[in-house]
């Protein structure tokens, strides 16, 4: 439940949002820089992806050239941070993305995006926002052109989303031939094998069924494999409809179900107890029988013992 503090620092985040512009990206540069405004997304979806507009794809001069293995940074304008969120960083081979484009996200920042600073960071919405963070150009990424995304989930106001798009060239870690930039490469050659361990970009607060908590860093149900924290407060997974699975257990504790078993009543089971039932589950779970004990953990549960029972399993660990 948030807290008087935190609610009153809320409502004077949205009425000072209400009269001044949140935050946009500004390196890499974004696509339609001239057409860009900082607001989110719009709460029915209808601009997702990119903040859809005309010229939303116009590159202006963008050239944004990112190495395969180089650190790049990200960088925003503006002085509505609403006590900063989480972030996403993600890349498509579609150059002019749409509803059903495929991303790969390849960066998290849980909390502390795009600022640390308790409430809004300042009253200019052209001021350089002083915290820049670093992510890398994974390997599993191939040379080719491609777009941009980076998203915010803000900590504090009204739920919503940011989404701003920009022109990318990876280029580097090709062993077929020299990318050159006025070819475009095959979906075959874009999207190697190792692509697939890239989660698909997670949306929320965009009329999708999907919401994020007020006063609180989002976690992402699925983050990826390169995540950065900065945030120091709590993180919470989202509620309701959403990408990624369930979001109301902690992450290894779900998919127990009512698993059910038999096993012996003494033994040393695959966790800790005195005894175990067979299959207790994906996660963390407790299994009980009519046998003489009951244990907790995952695996099956073996022993000499004289009694048997059966164990259902419950879900633990909720965020």
């Amino acid at each position: 439940m948030p807290s008087i503090k935190s609610t009153v620092m809320a409502a004077a985040i949205i009425f000072f949002s209400s009269t001044n512009a949140h935050m946009k990206l500004s390196q890499p540069k974004p696509y339609g820089a001239s057409s860009l405004n900082n607001s989110p997304l719009v709460a029915d979806g209808s601009d997702f992806p990119c903040k859809q507009r005309s010229g939303v794809y116009d590159a202006e001069g963008a050239n944004n050239v990112m190495p395969v293995g180089s650190t790049q940074h990200l960088e925003f304008i503006g002085g509505a941070t609403h006590g900063g969120g989480s972030c996403q960083v993600a890349l498509t081979k579609d150059l002019e993305p749409t509803k059903d484009s495929k991303w790969m996200v390849i960066h998290s920042i849980i909390g502390g995006c795009p600022s640390a600073v308790e409430g809004n960071a300042g009253g200019d919405p052209n001021a350089k926002d002083a915290t820049s963070f670093p992510y890398t150009i994974p390997q599993g990424i191939a040379p080719g052109k491609y777009t941009f995304a980076w998203t915010w989930f803000n900590k504090i106001g009204n739920r919503e989303m940011y989404m701003n798009c920009a022109p990318v060239t990876v280029t580097g870690g090709s062993k077929r031939r020299d990318f050159n930039e006025t070819e475009q490469y095959t979906t075959d050659e874009v999207f190697t094998k190792r692509d697939n361990k890239f989660p698909d970009l997670f949306k929320a607060n965009i009329g999708n069924g999907c919401t994020t908590a007020d006063s609180d860093d989002l976690q992402f149900p699925d983050p990826g494999e390169s995540v950065s924290k900065a945030g120091a407060g709590n993180s919470v997974p989202p509620t309701g409809s959403c990408p990624g699975g369930s979001s109301s257990v902690a992450a290894g504790s779900s998919g127990a179900g009512a698993s059910t078993g038999s096993g012996s009543a003494t033994g040393a089971g695959a966790g800790a107890g005195a005894g175990a039932g067979a299959g207790a589950g994906a996660g963390s779970g407790a299994g009980s029988g009519a046998g003489a004990g009951s244990g907790s953990g995952a695996g099956s549960g073996s022993g000499s013992g004289s009694g048997t029972g059966t164990g259902t399993v419950g879900l633990v660990g909720a965020l």
